[in-house]
């Protein structure tokens, strides 16, 4: 028999949850759940799903809302958890309060992996509008090399490296587009390189926007792997993701910059910062979706480039002068080629200033504060020859093939790219029949060069 009693228990309970974890103060329905569930006076907080919460509502420094399910002795207890971060303490309000049949284990069926859970393989996971992780099935950790609770906050690509699907499409991005339910999404595990399927249902908030996603990862049987057909995708994924994408995702970036500027009136710090990380994460969405249009055009069959005579020096030039700003405000000099130097080149100056900018970004954005990034030119033979290099922490000699596959970094967990920049800047240095390569060893820096057909007319 249940010892909860919706008629006597308050539909809406309250708590503080102390740094320590404890119960400063709580309403009774709550101080009876915890004492349920083994806790005591002055004890860390006993319910799991709830002690959950407050922790990553104090990591983050935001307000964390979601849905939880609590064993409550012979039946479940379904609840609605909301932990606002008060100074050293985060504020609980905990309603809902309706009692479901307990769980009980059950042989899979056959079509068991239709279903949400199917099987001891699956585990749940959540994220914000931000794809920020915010649960992860904390047991499915050390069966998989992974620690959940320390992916809390992180992006969700951070746990799972996103791989395209059979046709070439990620279904992530037709999800985010449309705001509808995910469906076998193709991954890996960042921590041990074994395949999984993503699904998930999207989550609204109260005003019906976009707040993130609640799904389930399902380890993939290698033996029952189909054959790929192709690595590529397809000539229609990118029809319409202008308006699907980039013109939503642009209108999310303005709003929270203008929130993050206080523009109209002061907001809250924690609601401040919040809102730059929305900004950050737009950016990123953005960025992404102009890396897969690139995409498609470089892997079309097709896909040419007409070399046309051009000045690799002045190119070089440009794009470090493109990111001067983003070089300053990370205190990172550039020393870009002298004004009178000339690199008579053939190539494409559009696409060969896009490889470019991508390196010289890439090196900023990896160098230490005080460091330099040295953009140099030079010319052989039958090679015009341009090098960005960094004063980073380097690249290890098993990862230097890596970083240039598709929807790879050398460390995910570090803010960065989509792991598709390197990917279409080879790409396209090969399309104009040159090529891009890497020298590095770790704590040495990195070196990326740049070679192209020498443009013997203006030798």
């Amino acid at each position: 028999m249940s010892v909860f009693d919706p008629s006597t228990e308050s539909p809406i309970a309250h708590a503080i949850v102390a740094p320590d974890g404890s119960l400063s103060f709580a309403d009774p329905a709550l101080i009876a759940l915890n004492q349920r569930a083994g806790g005591m006076r002055g004890a860390p907080l006993a319910v799991p799903q709830l002690a959950t919460i407050a922790r990553l509502a104090r990591r983050l420094g935001i307000v964390v809302s979601r849905g939880v399910v609590v064993a409550d002795d012979e039946t479940d207890v379904d609840l609605w958890v909301r932990a606002q971060p008060d100074g050293e303490n985060v504020r609980l309000t905990v309603s809902g309060w309706r009692e479901i049949v307990a769980w009980r284990p059950a042989r899979p069926a056959p079509d068991a992996q239709n279903d949400f859970l199917g099987s001891d393989t699956d585990w749940r996971w959540e994220t914000d509008s931000a794809l920020r992780l915010t649960f992860v099935t904390l047991d499915a950790g050390p069966k998989h090399g992974f620690d959940a609770f320390a992916l809390l906050g992180q992006p969700l690509t951070a746990m799972f490296a996103l791989d395209a699907g059979t046709d070439g499409t990620l279904p992530i991005l037709d999800s985010l587009a449309r705001r509808r339910a995910m469906a076998a999404q193709p991954a890996h595990l960042r921590s041990s390189g074994r395949a999984v399927t993503l699904t998930a249902n999207v989550r609204h908030d109260a005003s019906g926007d976009f707040a993130g996603f609640v799904g389930v990862a399902r380890m993939v049987v290698e033996d029952a792997l189909a054959p790929v057909a192709a690595d590529r995708l397809s000539p229609t994924f990118t029809s319409g993701l202008d308006k699907a994408l980039r013109i939503p995702l642009a209108r999310i970036v303005a709003n929270a910059d203008s929130i993050n500027a206080q523009a109209d009136g002061p907001v809250q710090h924690d609601y401040a910062d919040y809102a730059a990380d929305i900004a950050s994460a737009g950016r990123h969405l953005l960025e992404l979706v102009d890396d897969l249009v690139d995409l498609q055009a470089v892997e079309r069959p097709d896909f040419a480039l007409a070399p046309e005579p051009i000045d690799l020096a002045d190119v070089a030039r440009r794009a470090a002068g493109l990111l001067t700003v983003r070089a300053s405000n990370a205190e990172v000099t550039i020393v870009r080629p002298a004004m009178d130097a000339r690199v008579p080149a053939l190539g494409d100056f559009r696409r060969l200033l896009q490889i470019l900018v991508n390196l010289v970004g890439n090196a900023v954005r990896y160098s230490p504060a005080g460091s330099h990034v040295t953009v140099s030119v030079e010319r052989s033979e039958t090679q015009a020859i341009v090098v960005v290099a960094d004063q980073g922490k380097g690249v290890a000699p098993e990862d230097q093939i890596r970083i240039f596959e598709k929807f790879e970094r050398v460390d995910p967990s570090e803010a960065g790219g989509n792991g598709l920049g390197l990917y279409i800047a080879r790409r396209l240095a090969r399309a104009m029949q040159g090529d891009l390569m890497i020298e590095s060893a770790p704590g040495e820096g990195a070196r990326f060069v740049l070679t192209l057909p020498a443009d013997p007319a203006r030798h």
